[in-house]
């Protein structure tokens, strides 16, 4: 088991103990912004964070905004941006994009698809955090490795992606069959972290996917899909799995286990924008500042793995203490124009391809 676990856990079990301030205060509604917001009645919603996550934060803003409703759906990351598209070309998207695929929402940005919006709550994030007053990071989860802690016990994992590696490499047999991972090719999230892994250390990465061909390994289009196949034993390892929501299962269930690799550990930043073409746009401000307020952060910070962008928040929700808990191998995808460039044409055909050749080769 990773040596951050017990620590991020505890850290979930403080978030969840704190108060938040009632409900029924008003004091920071913005009377113009909150009047105009109910006019239109609604915010709609994309995101590709699981509803149950979102609920607690949903619930609290319509008690908080009254008036004015929240339709939430939960969707892939790769759907999310293709429905967006789709749907923006019909003048009926969603008032609110929020995905983990930070690339897939960048280059949505960076092409025209968002508006810009400035408030108390976006000039309280620190300067990573925003992106041409258009993109806002919401969150900090790491990316991890999890595994089936009844069939491999925390002793047999290994704490490092070369470790992984040595074991694939010394045991084909007991993980042939066995593994699980992102397909990129159907997820925006899998295809950003896996080329991120690229980015970090391209020669061990491409040794761990000619493993993974090897041994056999199934690719999915989610980290939920992942987990529930190592929770049934049907998988022993899940590559890349997003971290807060292996971290909040294995709070619920004792047969998942996580390791945050000790060389390097991902982490990165939920995006949110608002829609330059959002029908309802003032409940849109309205919803992005209360994800970003101190209590919205706070909320979300009471599930496992999730840490808040703010500085302002108690030090146990704050992103500053995942940096002090992962130490050197804290490694932050950045937000900006950089997270384009294997969304090139040229670069993610020849990245699938090398991918599907590496894992599938013919026979």
């Amino acid at each position: 088991m990773s040596p951050f676990l017990p620590r991020l856990l505890r850290t979930a079990a403080l978030a969840c103990a704190c108060v938040l301030p009632a409900a029924g205060a008003h004091a920071e509604r913005d009377g113009t912004l909150y009047t105009a917001a109910v006019r239109e009645g609604r915010v709609i919603v994309h995101a590709a964070t699981d509803e149950r996550i979102a609920l607690p934060l949903i619930r609290a803003f319509e008690q908080r905004y009254p008036g004015v409703r929240v339709e939430y759906e939960d969707l892939n990351s790769g759907e999310l941006s293709r429905r967006f598209l789709d749907e923006t070309a019909r003048g009926a998207a969603a008032d609110v994009l929020w995905s983990s695929a930070v690339d897939l929402q960048i280059k949505l940005v960076n092409d025209g698809y968002a508006q810009p919006y400035r408030s108390t709550e976006t000039a309280a994030l620190p300067e990573w955090a925003v992106w041409k007053n258009e993109a806002f990071g919401t969150t900090f989860e790491p990316v991890a490795i999890a595994y089936n802690r009844k069939l491999l016990t925390p002793a047999e994992m290994p704490a490092t992606h070369a470790g992984l590696l040595r074991v694939l490499a010394q045991q084909p047999e007991r993980f042939r069959g066995k593994l699980a991972t992102y397909e990129p090719s159907t997820s925006g999230l899998g295809f950003m972290l896996h080329t991120q892994d690229v980015i970090a250390n391209p020669v061990v990465f491409w040794k761990l996917a000619e493993a993974f061909g090897r041994t056999g390994t199934a690719t999915l289009a989610s980290t939920t899909e992942m987990l529930d196949r190592i929770a049934s034993g049907e998988a022993l390892i899940g590559y890349n799995v997003l971290g807060s929501y292996a971290l909040l299962r294995a709070h619920q269930d004792p047969a998942i286990g996580v390791v945050l690799p000790r060389d390097y550990t991902l982490v990165l930043s939920r995006v949110a924008f608002i829609a330059r073409g959002a029908r309802h746009p003032n409940a849109a401000r309205l919803w992005l500042d209360y994800v970003l307020s101190r209590e919205g952060q706070q909320l979300l910070a009471q599930n496992p793995g999730f840490f808040s962008v703010r500085d302002d928040v108690p030090d146990d929700a704050a992103a500053t203490e995942l940096r002090r808990q992962l130490g050197g191998a804290f490694r932050p995808i950045p937000i900006g124009p950089g997270l384009m460039t294997y969304l090139d044409q040229v670069k993610r055909r020849d990245f699938l391809r090398k991918w599907h050749h590496t894992l599938f080769p013919a026979p």
